[in-house]
């Protein structure tokens, strides 16, 4: 499946993004492009927010072929960097809008952790939602998404291929609600 010139166009001014670089400790470095943190292995910040209908079933979509990290994964959150003089909250917000078009819902915040991936090192904070309204997905970045059960996600996990920081952070939520 091609990646269509949008995508490309889309992928390249996420690439050139200004975000917030950090130490191990999450305190504040400076800012650099997101292309060059990845590059050279620094730590950035991002957010996972975790979106359920009020049935329970949490929203999974799969990422579009276009995007740096985990191609054509499928997520269990929507989520991304966060950006230089934002706030995790406010990162939350922003990419639960563009990525899956909700928007006015309460985000419950949750808890903060590193990630720590050759490819992808980052202070994670996950947030939740709850949502029953339809989806509007980023078509640059989205490429499908559905609702379901924790117990089919869990296991849908284990045999295809998932984002494994949303995971991290989704079996980190679960935990701390048992």
């Amino acid at each position: 499946m091609a990646i269509s010139s949008r995508e490309a166009a889309h992928r390249a001014a996420s690439d050139a993004e200004r975000i917030v670089w950090v130490d191990r400790d999450d305190a504040e470095l400076g800012a650099m492009q997101r292309a060059e943190l990845r590059e050279r292995g620094l730590i950035g910040r991002g957010t996972f927010i975790l979106l359920f209908n009020s049935a329970g079933q949490l929203c999974v979509h799969r990422r579009t072929l276009s995007k740096a990290l985990y191609p054509g994964y499928w997520d269990v959150a929507a989520g991304g960097m966060v950006a230089v003089g934002e706030s995790y909250a406010a990162s939350a917000a922003r990419e639960l809008e563009e990525e899956l078009g909700v928007t006015g819902v309460e985000l419950t915040a949750h808890e903060r952790f590193f990630f720590d991936q050759p490819d992808n090192r980052l202070w994670c904070a996950v947030f939740s939602a709850v949502w029953d309204g339809p989806l509007r997905l980023q078509p640059e970045e989205v490429s499908e998404a559905r609702f379901l059960p924790l117990e089919t996600v869990l296991a849908d996990s284990l045999v295809r291929p998932y984002c494994p920081d949303s995971l991290a952070a989704l079996k980190r939520y679960i935990d701390r609600r048992s």
